[in-house]
């Protein structure tokens, strides 16, 4: 077991250069980074109307907005951004800040990374402790019961349903929730996680005013994730419940509710259990995305959205350094799940 973890940790290290490496290539070759913002912007000023380019890569060579300013103006602008250095010392640079888990300071915002992430993180936090909790105490229980009454019309009009709420993505619904609920019938608010008076509200007020507005992008985030979980549930349980093993236990007179909790039960969550860690982690990090950008809720999704839309690129690498790191351990923990679950699984 021991050699196992320190290879999977040793792992670790080629798979983030990899991940940064290919990420940092990237950002050299989009358009309109941060220096020919700033030259687009200065020009604007200067003429008073619109800049008439942001052409070229972020290294500076064959500006089209740097016509009309000086070479000392446009070399203090990349040094500025940092962009005096060449590709390779930039990339070198970064790497030994992200050793020692320096991720640097937003273009834009004037603040550190790891402020901004600190400051988002309880919005995705919040929306991913609900997503989470409620796809599995419901949708566990769920799959219990289709796998007990498999081919019932229980089990069919469910499976129907799950279905089709699978079949519509989460952005697609938080949508319609908002035209219908939000719009139309205006039981919910359209945006933000407290009302602007939250903080003269009682604490029992505060309660019911955070519950009115997460109900829609809670909604919209639970409906891909509780399908999955249900009928990965239901599948396993139905292989279980198969094998020889429960047949002898009901022969030796145990009921139902014995077989199915004391003996299919543990085993039949196995892949349930083993994919907690990633789901757990991921429904803060990966799953919120386009609701807190549909709903504006200032959460790390949409700090995520805004620093590739504004090409703050210290915050979209820098994040994207975090949340592959935590994704890896994640999935080491997953996979240490199996041992803890199934002490059958040995990985040597």
């Amino acid at each position: 077991m021991l050699s196992y973890l320190l290879k999977r940790i040793a792992l670790m290290i080629p798979t983030l250069f990899g991940v940064l490496l290919l990420s940092f290539a990237v950002t050299q070759f989009v358009p309109g980074g941060p220096v020919e913002q700033m030259v687009g912007q200065l020009q604007n000023r200067s003429s008073g109307g619109e800049s008439s380019a942001s052409a070229g890569s972020t290294t500076g060579i064959g500006y089209r907005g740097a016509q009309g300013l000086s070479p000392d103006q446009l070399a203090e602008i990349r040094k500025l951004y940092g962009f005096d250095k060449s590709a390779s010392e930039r990339f070198w640079d970064m790497l030994k800040a992200y050793a020692k888990f320096d991720l640097g300071s937003s273009f834009y915002q004037h603040k550190s990374v790891w402020q901004l992430v600190k400051e988002k993180l309880p919005v995705s936090i919040s929306l991913g402790l609900w997503a989470f909790f409620i796809s599995y105490l419901v949708a566990v229980p769920l799959g219990v019961a289709k796998a007990v009454r498999a081919g019932s019309r229980f089990d069919h009009v469910t499976t129907l349903l799950i279905l089709v709420g699978y079949a519509i993505p989460g952005f697609v619904l938080g949508v319609a929730l908002l035209v219908i609920f939000g719009g139309q019938l205006q039981w919910f608010p359209l945006r933000g996680l407290t009302s602007a008076n939250w903080e003269q509200l009682s604490w029992g007020a505060r309660i019911v005013d955070y519950l009115w507005h997460i109900t829609l992008p809670v909604t919209a985030m639970v409906l891909g994730s509780f399908a999955v979980t249900a009928m990965l549930t239901k599948n396993a349980f139905l292989e279980e419940i198969r094998k020889q093993y429960v047949l002898t236990a009901r022969a030796k007179g145990l009921s139902e509710r014995q077989v199915l909790w004391k003996h299919v039960f543990r085993n039949a969550l196995i892949p349930i259990v083993t994919g907690f860690p990633a789901a757990f982690i991921g429904a803060f990090f990966a799953g919120s995305l386009l609701i807190e950008t549909l709903f504006s809720l200032d959460g790390l999704g949409l700090l995520s959205y805004e620093s590739v839309i504004r090409r703050d690129y210290p915050v979209v690498l820098g994040t994207l350094y975090l949340f592959t790191l935590i994704g890896l351990v994640t999935k080491l923990i997953s996979d240490l799940c199996y041992v803890w679950v199934d002490p059958r699984v040995k990985f040597d």
